[in-house]
Order: C-alpha cells, then sequence, then structure tokens
C-alpha cells in the first residue's frame, strides 16, 4: 500500500509513525506548504518524494490512497481532489467546515466506490473503544456524558508550539469529535441540539469558549464545554455517566468513577488512537470495504455542527 500524505506538521508526523508500524503499507510522497522543512521531515522517515503541490503526488501511478494532513480550510477541495485522481482517501478531521461541503464529499464518494474516511480518533481510542464494547454487550447504557475540551491558544499556535498558517476552530474541529463520539457510543442520532459562544478573538476571528447541549432521541445527554482560555490543564476529558458505572476517559487512559485506573491495554493490538486508525483505513481499503468514521458514517455530525452553527447565528 503505498501512501502520499499531505501536513508535513504535527499531526502528519503521528500519522507517518503510524503507518511505519503497519506491515506492506508506506509512505512514499510527502506534501508540505514550505519546501525545506518538508524536505527534512521526509529525509527523517526515508520518504523520497517531496513538494508543496498535492496534484504532484496524485500524478504518482503508483500511489493508492492520500492522507490528508492540511489546514481544515482545505480538507473537502482536496478529499474531492484525491477521489477525481483515482485516489483512496482519508481526512483529518474534520472532514469539511461547512455542511454543503461534507455532503459534496460523501456523494463523490458514493460515485465513486473509493475508501474515503474521516479522522475521528475517539472511536479508535482503546478507551473509548472499551466503553463501546461494554455498551455493545449490554454491559453499560449512557444517561449522560460531561465532556470538557480545554486549550490555550490565544495565539495561532498548532500541538508542537509552532506558528500556524492558519486558524482552527472550536465548533468544526473540536466539537466535531464528542457529537461523533456522543451518536456513535450511543448509536442513536442526536435530536435536540443548542449551543452559546463566547465573544470573537480580536484578531483570530473565531469564538474562543463555547457550550453545546445535546439529547438524543430516547434521552441521553451530553454536555460538552470547550475553550481555547484555558491555562491548564490541556486536552479532552470524558466522562461517560451511566446506568451501571461511571468511566473517565482521559485520551488512551480510562479510570472508573473512583478514579481507578483500568487496563485497556489488550482492547487492541496498539495503544496508539492514530495508528488503529490508519490501520484501519488501510485494512478496509485491502478488504473492499466501508470502514468505521467513513465520510458517510460521520455525517450525521456535520449535520448537528451546522444546526449548532445555524442556531448561534
Amino acid at each position: 500500500m503505498k501512501i502520499a500524505l499531505a501536513g508535513a506538521g504535527a499531526f502528519g508526523i503521528k500519522h507517518i509513525e503510524g503507518i511505519q508500524k503497519i506491515a506492506g503499507a508506506e509512505v512514499i510522497s510527502l506534501v508540505g506548504r514550505e519546501l525545506d522543512k518538508t524536505r527534512e521531515v521526509a529525509a527523517r522517515f526515508g520518504i523520497k518524494h517531496v513538494t508543496t503541490d498535492l496534484t504532484d503526488s496524485l500524478a504518482i501511478k503508483e500511489v493508492d490512497a492520500v492522507i490528508l494532513c492540511t489546514p481544515t480550510q482545505m480538507h473537502a477541495a482536496q478529499a474531492l481532489a484525491c477521489m477525481q485522481a483515482g485516489k483512496h482517501v482519508q481526512v483529518e478531521i474534520p472532514m469539511a467546515d461547512s455542511l454543503k461541503d461534507a455532503e459534496a464529499v460523501v456523494a463523490l464518494q458514493k460515485a465513486t466506490g473509493l475508501v474515503a474516511m474521516c479522522g475521528h480518533t475517539r472511536r479508535f481510542n482503546p478507551s473509548h473503544q472499551w466503553v463501546n464494547k461494554k455498551i455493545r454487550a449490554g454491559e453499560f447504557k449512557i444517561q449522560q456524558m460531561d465532556v470538557q475540551t480545554y486549550f490555550f491558544r490565544r495565539t495561532n499556535m498548532n500541538a508542537l508550539g509552532q506558528a500556524r498558517s492558519w486558524t482552527d476552530h472550536l465548533l468544526w474541529h473540536h466539537a466535531a469529535h464528542t457529537v461523533d463520539l456522543f451518536q456513535y457510543q450511543t448509536g442513536e442520532e442526536v435530536m435536540v441540539a443548542n449551543a452559546v459562544q463566547g465573544p470573537i478573538h480580536p484578531t483570530l476571528g473565531i469564538a474562543m469558549d463555547m457550550s453545546i447541549q445535546l439529547k438524543t432521541t430516547t434521552g441521553q445527554i451530553c454536555t460538552l464545554s470547550l475553550s481555547f482560555n484555558n491555562d491548564g490543564p490541556l486536552g479532552t476529558f470524558f466522562r461517560y455517566i451511566g446506568d451501571t458505572g461511571t468511566y473517565i476517559a482521559r485520551y488512551d487512559d480510562l479510570f472508573n468513577g473512583k478514579d481507578e485506573k483500568i487496563d485497556v491495554s489488550k482492547v487492541d493490538v496498539s495503544m496508539n488512537g492514530i495508528e488503529l486508525q490508519d490501520r484501519e483505513f488501510i485494512a478496509a481499503i485491502r478488504e473492499k470495504r466501508e470502514p468505521n468514521s467513513s465520510v458517510a458514517k460521520v455525517l450525521p455530525c456535520y449535520r448537528i455542527l451546522h444546526k449548532l452553527e445555524v442556531g448561534m447565528g
């Protein structure tokens, strides 16, 4: 499986590291915004083809699939370009920053039959997989998910502390993780969705604080608080409050309500959610099947994000 990867930043590197652990898969082309920095990353991982133009990678006949770790605003257009070039595509979350663009990606996937997947990593994190297995076994039913997504981003920096060339978004990126996970874990679509946002940042042009409420058809609720103003601790913390217990997920770690750690090391072949995500993408291509977190399966999330955006005005 020969892969082109677009985006040589923090998340692109995570995907390269994950793919190196998957037998029979390799990144053969790397696309980046700055040629010199992209060459440095390519040299580090032994990637021979380097370019600043995705079109160059799509023209390589040997490329089977593309992983997009580019700025949010480019995701939909690049996903469409990949499929138009006959390449399978995995686009990092979010699939798009509008419902219209998300629907266009899904429509082209259905027309081409190619594998098109979105990086909704929470579906793959062992901590959330453990809870999902308990739900599917009928041993746990969610009453409420209480989620905190907190970062400190008053300047435009990425996960490595480097200046970003684009602006991140609380709703279309960070809320997408939780909105999708809530519907995935409950197995239901959200019927009630409300949101309020704080002041718009004078230079970044985005809301820095947001509060979201969701409710499914059978009454399961989710309360989500998001902030780019929080000066630590940073990250996303999920509290599952259910009928038979309480579980707290902190990325790949899981605890019960008494803060006792639960061993999730045997849930899957790796503890790395990004690697597991890439394994699913590659397996779906090889097995000619729809992957978990296919663009079609996550589309309900983007319908809710659109509803929330319209409701906030």
